[in-house]
């Protein structure tokens, strides 16, 4: 996958890059923090309910610089969301996977930072990259902001992560090493990511605090999730 730097509306301070990490075996999805319930929201209720779209943002975007632009950002009442492929955002925080060695667009600042000011961990946080607000669309003005809640669905599999970060005007669907890792998408920065395959569903006007606490995202994002398969019964 083509890897697209993030813009990074913080300053970072200069922290020591660890070396690269040695070529690791096939990611195996990981397990949420929390329990998951028997009545956890599938991935197959999501999908269902995100099968048309009606578009809110005034155009489309592309997956990658080079490609057309055939993305639009959808929206429901209570979520908007948009179907698209996943790049590899290793921006933040230094550690052994993403670093400036192992990532030619590496930054270390992210557009929103975690509690203590500090920017946030790709490896460690699952987040979501959105599009720089544009004409073809802000994301301010529709209930998105960082720490809002998203439900990531891929294949049979539904994680919960939160908008951590801001990447260019026209490009979409990019995610977190950690939010990869989750879903079993191969998380490398540089030839890693999945081509398509992936939904994205933010859940608009919600918020997780503090930003980094995963727990939380993942307990508010299973009550949205049930409340959005259910909120035409």
């Amino acid at each position: 996958m083509s890897r697209v730097p993030s813009l990074t509306l913080a300053v970072a301070g200069v922290a020591l890059l660890a070396p690269s990490a040695l070529p690791a075996a096939a990611p195996q999805p990981r397990t949420e923090p929390a329990a998951r319930r028997a009545d956890s929201v599938s991935a197959t209720d999501l999908l269902a309910e995100v099968r048309t779209c009606t578009p809110v943002s005034d155009g489309r975007y592309r997956k990658d610089h080079g490609s057309r632009a055939t993305v639009p950002v959808c929206g429901t009442r209570d979520a908007v969301f948009w179907k698209a492929d996943m790049d590899i955002d290793c921006d933040g925080r230094p550690g052994l996977r993403c670093n400036a060695r192992t990532d030619p667009y590496f930054s270390a600042a992210t557009a929103f930072a975690q509690s203590d000011g500090r920017p946030l961990s790709s490896e460690e946080l699952p987040y979501v990259v959105v599009p720089a607000p544009s004409a073809v669309w802000n994301y301010r003005s529709h209930g998105v902001r960082g720490g809002s809640v998203v439900a990531l669905v891929h294949r049979d599999l539904v994680r919960y992560a939160v908008v951590g970060d801001v990447g260019p005007a026209d490009i979409i669907g990019e995610a977190s090493y950690a939010a990869a890792e989750a879903l079993g998408i191969d998380p490398d920065p540089r030839g890693g990511g999945t081509s398509s395959g992936v939904t994205y569903i933010v859940f608009t006007n919600s918020r997780v605090t503090p930003i980094e606490d995963h727990r939380a995202a993942v307990t508010t994002g299973e009550q949205l999730a049930r409340e959005f398969v259910t909120a035409d019964d």
